[in-house]
């Protein structure tokens, strides 16, 4: 047993840095996420579309996007592949309801770093927000 056991760092000290943007068409959905992550002290923004978001991209770097796989105009499957293009290096984390399960599938093929079923688990999104921040730290990293 350690005696000078270490504290547990907070969610908030774990993603200290890290700016996420989640993208949503559903804006109650959209507005109780983003409540939820604020209360624990993550910088989130949310865009309502994908032309929105591809918006926010090119004026404000964040490091992971959240994004529903079906949306209208653009769906989540096309955002997520304009993202990598533009942006290799942003971890994408796809939401899904069970019919289009198959779609964020294609996703882990594009280059997305996981998917997550709706209704999302908030603490499961938060686990899967460090995961893909650590990866990003990591990348940035190698590159600098």
């Amino acid at each position: 047993m350690d005696p000078h056991p270490q504290p547990v760092p907070s969610e908030a000290s774990l993603l200290s840095g890290c700016k996420v943007l989640i993208v949503d068409d559903e804006a109650d959905f959209l507005d109780t996420l983003i409540k939820r992550l604020r209360r624990r002290r993550i910088d989130v923004q949310s865009a309502i579309s994908a032309r929105e978001a591809l918006a926010i991209l090119e004026t404000d770097p964040v490091d992971v996007v959240v994004l529903d796989v079906r949306m209208p105009e653009m769906d989540g499957i096309r955002l997520l592949e304009r993202i990598k293009q533009r942006h290799a290096r942003i971890e994408v984390i796809m939401l899904t309801g069970h019919a289009s399960l198959e779609a964020a599938v294609e996703g882990m093929g594009l280059g997305a770093f996981d998917y997550l079923m709706k209704p999302v688990d908030i603490d499961e999104l938060i686990y899967k927000l460090q995961d893909a921040y650590r990866k990003r730290l990591l990348q940035r990293g190698k590159t600098e």
